[in-house]
């Protein structure tokens, strides 16, 4: 037998992993034992090349009450509540079949809620796409988002924000990243780990068959190829109104302190599910796959061991407790049968019809995965291609580039990653279960108000949360290290925008192949980034997820790092809008901002190669900035705040005159800061970085006149420019320079640049 045709290289292992796992063995696997290890020894299981550089991260915090290695983080928001959050990726299956691989992404990441005791309250997504201009990438996006609609709509949880962005490195490998929030007592969080040596092993939930057999090996852990069609039975098929009636299930028997531990069933299923409960109980576990509820005959048991079945949970309960916690589970309607029980062996041993067809030390199969260390190294030039240029709005950034700054901004209002998601988002549901006080596009950051109960059942008022989630590619695959600083700092201003404290960050790492050199470069510059920026906030990592393989033949996507944050917010009737809504507001600039032409939205436009090198940031002035602006809008003295992003200020000014008030403005105290920081440019391409560069820590603020002065006083520190006064319906900006001509846009025509661009691009 050739190498390329053994077994194990098939399943996705090397020989090296192979031999080691006879060692650890002390023979060779079977077919299931080789199916399961395939499985737990994967990249997308195992982490085996990122393990090693994820230990740098910040775990702990005042407000962290569970971290890495649960099924979700969670941190306390006071009044006894906790918030369990996380974000993780279903980007192979989304590029293979988006609706389901989207739909059950979501239905993924809400089971890691409730699996620690939490009901699920909200999603957000994260998603890249190929350029619109791709028919491909159309229908990817268009079936994407339908999926998260239909899943998220149909069980009753609130899609409360995210993103979308178009960039032809997604082309054959788009990215659909979940984050889903749940609420819980404090006291009722679980953990997932095995305990009590005769317990019952119960698996209840939806029947298991072939779907999603290999996901986690085959499919989410090699990079995607011509043949990615053939990998569409390893997609899974999700069932919203079965995971409804699991939510009620698991709650209902935690509420009632009925289990020992609770896991959902996620990728590599029973097999990641059971032998990861033994590993943190430091127990075995006897399975017997004849007792499993099937719905396809004559399933193998290794097929049975590595389905991805989707709504579908395991727990351990006491014998005394075992036939109360089935009648809970005939109550919803849920199969559920008794498969195994907890052993002392430390083995996982698998029976069928009383046969040992399986068994594996649980160390071996959970624990002793080889780690490998990265062997990084720096391309010598930029590895991506410079942007394509061959939309409508390139071309007219292209003529308006030398002197027009309103041709400019039109560009940037009317393309694909800055004009109105509206299209998109509208599918889906963003108010049901009564707790969303800002809408997506209202504030800066999605806010939750957290109802809780009385002694008698009845709601009442409890804390108030905000949400965000961020994350560019195309600064990060610029300069990764402070790429990703940019990420989080981005996502942290959408937070202190609304008046929140950050509280917990989850991430998801969407990378190429890091058995790549230049690849293994960028994560590894990538996580140093977010060390450095969440020490500097003083926030702590509560888990998430690392996606790598994102790489197809035409080259890897764009690195980008996802993060997610909650922060708390002490009063949801005082939170900033992010639209001017009031006439003779002050208007400000707050933060460390130094814009940049490089890696921006423009430079995409007009097709500007990426740099390798961004500016340098100094943390400790950003961290103090969002903390000024978080307390500021607390106390009421900010009514307005907006950061400053894809875009730059003037796009920034445009989006908040899309309230109907405009404004005018006069950029010349960041034309002077532009002019320091670049004093060989020319006076043009000062205005121009002024209007339209991009970077890190730009909150645009507006509030009554007094106490935006008094403000400045407390920001002189950290930068604050007085920038103009919202009234009337134009925006105006004018450019002391005289190298630009001035902008002066109703707000009437932004909205309706801004507003339909997009819409009318999809549906042509």
């Amino acid at each position: 037998m050739t190498t390329a045709q053994a077994p194990h290289i098939a399943l996705g292992l090397t020989d090296p992993e192979f031999e080691l796992i006879v060692e650890k063995m002390g023979r060779e696997p079977n077919a299931t034992e080789l199916a399961m290890f395939s499985l737990m020894w994967s990249e997308h299981c195992s982490y085996k090349h990122s393990k090693k550089i994820l230990g740098q991260l910040p775990v702990e915090g005042p407000h962290l009450l569970m971290g890495p290695g649960e099924n979700a983080g969670a941190v306390t928001v006071g009044d006894g509540l906790a918030i369990a959050f996380k974000v993780e990726s279903h980007n192979h299956p989304s590029a293979v079949e988006p609706f389901q691989g989207a739909a059950t992404g979501v239905g993924g990441i809400l089971r890691d809620i409730f699996a620690v005791g939490a009901r699920p309250i909200a999603v957000l997504d994260s998603l890249r796409f190929g350029e619109l201009s791709s028919q491909r990438s159309r229908y990817l996006a268009d079936q994407a988002v339908a999926g998260i609609g239909h899943y998220g709509n149909s069980i009753g949880v609130p899609t409360i924000g995210g993103e979308i962005y178009f960039e032809s490195p997604y082309e054959q490998n788009c990215l659909v990243n979940a984050m889903a929030l749940g609420l819980a007592p404090v006291d009722q969080l679980i953990k997932s780990a095995a305990a009590g040596v005769g317990n019952h092993l119960v698996l209840f939930g939806a029947s298991t068959g072939r779907d999603g057999i290999g996901g986690a090996s085959v499919l989410a852990s090699a990079e995607l190829g011509d043949d990615d069609g053939s990998k569409r039975p390893t997609v899974q098929v999700g069932d919203p109104f079965e995971e409804s009636k699991l939510v009620e299930c698991c709650l209902e028997l935690l509420g009632k302190d009925l289990l020992a531990s609770l896991q959902d069933l996620g990728a590599a299923g029973l097999t990641s599910a059971s032998s990861e409960m033994a590993s943190k109980g430091e127990v075995g576990l006897d399975i017997h796959v004849d007792r499993v509820p099937l719905r396809e005959q004559g399933m193998e048991p290794f097929e049975i061991m590595v389905s991805e079945s989707q709504e579908r949970m395991l727990c351990v309960v006491t014998p005394e407790l075992l036939d109360e916690v089935l009648s809970v589970c005939d109550k919803w309607d849920l199969h559920h049968a008794v498969i195994g029980e907890v052993t002392d062996t430390r083995h996982m041993k698998i029976y069928e019809n009383g046969e040992l067809v399986g068994d594996m030390p649980v160390p071996a199969l959970v624990d002793d995965c080889p780690v490998y260390t990265l062997a990084p190294e720096e391309p010598t030039e930029q590895i991506y291609p410079a942007p394509s240029v061959d939309s409508e709005a390139a071309r007219a950034a292209r003529a308006a580039f030398d002197d027009n700054a309103q041709g400019i901004l039109t560009a940037l209002l009317a393309s694909d990653n800055i004009s109105s998601r509206r299209h998109y988002f509208e599918r889906y549901d963003c108010i049901v279960g009564s707790r969303t006080t800002k809408r997506p596009e209202q504030a800066e950051a999605a806010v939750l108000h957290l109802w809780k109960q009385n002694e008698s059942g009845a709601p009442i008022p409890g804390p108030s949360i905000a949400v965000s989630i961020d994350g560019s590619g195309r600064k990060v695959a610029a300069d990764p290290y402070r790429g990703t600083i940019g990420n989080v700092l981005e996502c942290a201003a959408n937070i202190a925008c609304v008046g929140g404290e950050p509280l917990g960050l989850t991430n998801c790492l969407n990378f190429g192949n890091p058995e790549k050199p230049h690849i293994a470069w960028q994560l590894t510059e990538s996580v140093k980034g977010m060390r450095d920026a969440c020490n500097a906030l003083k926030l702590p990592v509560v888990g998430g997820n690392v996606s790598l393989y994102n790489q197809s033949a035409d080259g890897p996507i764009y690195p980008t790092p996802v993060v997610g944050i909650v922060g708390g917010v002490p009063d949801p009737a005082v939170v900033a809008t992010n639209t001017f809504a009031e006439e003779e507001l002050f208007v400000g600039l707050i933060g460390p901002f130094e814009p940049t032409l490089a890696a921006s939205e423009l430079a995409k436009l007009i097709g500007d190669e990426l740099p390798t090198r961004l500016p340098d940031l100094d943390l400790a002035k950003h961290a103090e900035s969002l903390t000024l602006v978080r307390d500021a809008v607390r106390a009421g003295t900010i009514k307005v705040a907006r950061d400053i992003s894809e875009g730059g200020l003037a796009t920034a000014l445009a989006e908040c005159s899309l309230g109907g008030v405009g404004a005018t403005i006069d950029i010349a105290p960041l034309v002077e800061r532009v002019s320091r920081a670049y004093p060989d440019a020319e006076p043009h391409q000062h205005a121009r970085t002024a209007l339209f560069g991009e970077g890190p820590g730009g909150i645009v603020v507006a509030g009554s006149r007094e106490d935006l002065l008094a403000l400045s006083n407390s920001a002189a520190s950290m930068g604050f420019l007085a920038l103009g006064t919202t009234g009337g319906q134009l925006l105006t900006i004018s450019d002391p320079t005289g190298t630009l001509k001035e902008v002066s846009l109703p707000a009437s025509e932004i909205q309706r640049i801004h507003g339909g661009a997009l819409s009318e691009r999809v549906s042509s």
